[in-house]
């Protein structure tokens, strides 16, 4: 089999054209395990002939809106159609904490919706499955099935408090999605070979001296630098680099380029993507 990683969403909090918020889909054969929730998930899985009863389990790498947002619509969508598909609950594994919190009580404003389904057409109400563990600084495994596995490892995103990466092994090789983190040596640590890293990006060398003073500093001092980057993936010996969660997002090949540039000027010489969504690589 082949293991195939793809884009569901490359954008940010503030909504750009033909990006959803952030996603990644990872398929081996018949197990299909999503990265992260953001807005228009469901479409962009559905673009790439993905149906919500065909996912194995849901990832969640921290509370951010932009990354869950879309996950009552995964959740409620694919409840609504169990009586075609008969698919059950999806399993949701995700940091402890407010992370945790949210998936507890999201469907909490849909309670009249979901009592007015049950009353025709549903027999029983979306039963969530979720599984939260706690944030930790080494690599542990979180999720196994059918030579599939998932660990996770906390990064730096603070001030947010539960975020983390995730390494996933299939017998086709090794993906790292770094969720939001600055560049930190743990997810160099977790990326050492990786076939293939989805690591955020944010151009915060080149647009220093822009944002300083601005709030977009502080934000900027959260993610990671496009520049400190391209050291991480050369220093880790990544075979291919996606980016995604582009800040600012490019508009066109130029801007795209421009994060290329800032990430080869950090030494890295590997395989390139500066990630649009629905794009997509290829393991074995």
């Amino acid at each position: 089999m082949t293991t195939t990683v793809t884009l569901t969403g490359t954008g940010v909090p503030i909504p750009s054209p033909g990006r959803a918020g952030a996603g990644v889909l990872v398929r081996y054969g018949e197990t299909m395990l999503q990265f992260d929730a953001g807005r228009g998930t469901v479409l962009r899985l559905t673009e790439a002939g993905v149906g919500l009863h065909e996912l194995t389990a849901l990832f969640v790498t921290h509370a951010h809106s932009d990354h869950v947002i879309g996950l009552p619509d995964v959740v409620l969508g694919r409840w609504i159609q169990d009586h075609v598909w008969q698919t059950g609950p999806l399993d949701l594994h995700l940091p402890a904490g407010a992370a945790a919190e949210f998936a507890a009580r999201m469907l909490d404003p849909y309670a009249a919706d979901i009592a007015l389904r049950m009353e025709h057409v549903q027999e029983a109400p979306p039963e969530l499955r979720p599984h939260a563990f706690a944030c930790a600084s080494e690599p542990r495994e979180i999720w196994s099935r059918d030579g599939v596995t998932v660990e996770a490892v906390a990064v730096h995103h603070e001030p947010v408090p539960d975020a983390v990466a995730y390494r996933v092994r299939t017998p086709d090789g090794t993906v790292v999605i770094s969720g939001d983190t600055r560049v930190c040596d743990e997810v160099e640590m977790l990326s050492r070979n990786a076939d293939v890293l989805v690591h955020e990006a944010c151009r915060t060398t080149a647009l220093r001296a822009a944002v300083a003073g601005t709030p977009f500093e502080k934000i900027f001092a959260y993610h990671a630098d496009t520049v400190a980057l391209g050291g991480l993936a050369m220093r880790a010996g990544v075979g291919h680099l996606m980016l995604t969660h582009l800040i600012p997002a490019p508009d066109d090949e130029a801007g795209e380029g421009a994060f290329e540039q800032d990430v080869r000027l950090g030494g890295y010489a590997g395989t390139l993507s500066v990630g649009r969504d629905l794009m997509t690589a290829t393991i074995g």
